[in-house]
């Protein structure tokens, strides 16, 4: 990759390229990975009834339109490049920001990106003519699916690397071929010989009750978690007072009628019983079409074209919440660096992608810390969420924008946020209390780089 001069490097700023279909794609394409695929299963398992899954559905939907709300607002306030980091920075002070964007870039976008990577392999692996993927490369503890995530990662990094343009194009080109997979993949399912009577069927073995429905609900909401990786790239959209909200609305009505539109295909083509014994409901929904065996090749080209999508998009927000950290001057100046000729934050990018390649050579044990960043993640969207309502009271009232739905939108997303916060934190407590740590480790960091600032 070229160099940078420190000096050449300095000087430059990051491009709004990113228009309003590319900053859609984002918001689709990072949401919708292989759950859409999947989910069924897990959600008949808690719930028993088709009724109550698209209960489920529609209340996660609810919620998290009211979150994308709150982030439009958010991101059309301050259009800068960090997301949560700038908010909860502005709102509650510097050191409550660099914890967020500390945990943010260390752990959670580089499991995240092996996470989505691994996701890949598992699928790839599926093909017989790869199986091998699974084998170890010669006598090192290191096996060809782990070298081919980090290809994958890698690849996604370097068209990240070249332009945001570039990733916006290939983001956007990448969502469109999801979508159009997906409904093509619905439909076949729709053209077996299934049965509308499967919509008023029960699986008797459910979890029931409020406790099933809230595991179906909490199900949905990590389904559509995703959508607020676009305020991460804020400063890169055109016309974000625009852009943004029309962007993150949008995008979530499209995710909700595509979630929609396979809960029902699935639904329809098997009934709950088969729904929830199903390892991969909708390879089986398919299967039961004029394709036969060759639903699954199909179902898991469309998953391996969908994770790609949501790696490329993983890959382009999370960098910029290490380069928001280095500009302010609270994490490594060289992070803050933009390319000359690709205006994009190419060591932040390089280092993010660095930090996922360690991850992935460590194994399956990622996966633990994965986990532990999923209490951080919901953590900084209950904060980021609350600092509108900060916003909104040190702002005179003549200067105040006018807010859709305040204080209602933020107000019930909190709630929502707070209660699958509390449901991660206690159903993986472990893990949840090593994230709080993890949160707390950046305390002696962010005083150690203040420090550094006044010598």
């Amino acid at each position: 990759m070229p160099a940078v001069t420190n000096a050449t490097s300095s000087r430059m700023g990051l491009l709004r390229d990113l228009g309003a279909s590319q900053a859609a794609s984002i918001v689709v394409g990072v949401v919708i990975g292989s759950g859409i695929f999947l989910v069924p299963t897990e959600m008949m398992q808690a719930t028993g009834s088709a009724r109550l899954v698209y209960l489920a559905w529609i209340v996660g939907g609810i919620f998290s339109f009211f979150g994308a709300v709150t982030y439009a607002q958010l991101g059309a306030m301050k259009p800068q490049a960090g997301g949560e980091y700038v908010y909860i920075r502005d709102a509650y002070g510097p050191l409550a920001g660099f914890l967020t964007g500390w945990t943010w870039t260390i752990v959670v976008k580089p499991t995240s990106l092996a996470a989505i990577s691994t996701g890949v392999v598992r699928i790839l692996a599926n093909f017989p003519s790869l199986s091998f993927l699974t084998a170890r490369v010669a006598n090192i503890p290191v096996t060809w699916g782990q070298l081919v995530a980090m290809g994958f990662v890698i690849f996604v990094s370097f068209v990240n690397y070249v332009g945001v343009r570039r990733a916006g194009n290939f983001q956007l080109v990448f969502t469109a071929l999801k979508i159009v997979l997906i409904v093509a993949i619905s439909v076949l399912a729709f053209s077996a010989h299934g049965s509308w009577a499967h919509f008023a069927q029960r699986y008797p073995d459910a979890t029931g009750g409020i406790a099933g429905f809230f595991a179906a609900l909490a199900a949905a909401l990590w389904a559509y978690d995703g959508w607020s990786d676009l305020n991460m790239v804020a400063e890169e959209v055109r016309d974000p007072e625009r852009n943004i909200p029309l962007a993150l609305i949008g995008g979530l009505l499209v995710i909700g009628a595509l979630y929609m539109l396979v809960n029902a295909a699935v639904q329809y083509a098997l009934p709950p019983l088969l729904v929830a014994q199903s390892s991969s409901p909708m390879s089986d929904a398919v299967r039961a079409s004029f394709l036969g065996a060759s639903a699954a090749v199909v179902v898991s080209a469309a998953m391996v074209i969908s994770l790609t999508t949501s790696l490329n998009g993983v890959a382009m927000s999370g960098s910029r919440m290490a380069f928001a950290l280095a500009r302010d001057g609270n994490f490594f100046s060289d992070l803050a660096k933009v390319h000359p000729r690709f205006r994009t934050p190419h060591v932040a990018i390089t280092a993010q992608a660095i930090l996922s390649v360690c991850f992935l050579l460590i194994g399956g044990n990622f996966r633990q810390l994965f986990t532990l960043a999923l209490f951080a993640e919901w953590l900084s969207y209950v904060a980021a969420s609350g600092s509108l309502f900060v916003f909104r009271r040190k702002t005179p009232a003549e200067r105040r924008p006018p807010i859709w739905e305040y204080p209602l939108a933020p107000a019930l997303f909190i709630v929502a946020s707070a209660a699958l916060l509390y449901y991660t934190f206690m159903s993986n407590l472990r893990y949840s209390a090593l994230g709080s740590l993890v949160i707390l480790a950046g305390i002696p960091v962010y005083y150690g780089f203040a420090l550094r600032r006044r010598l």
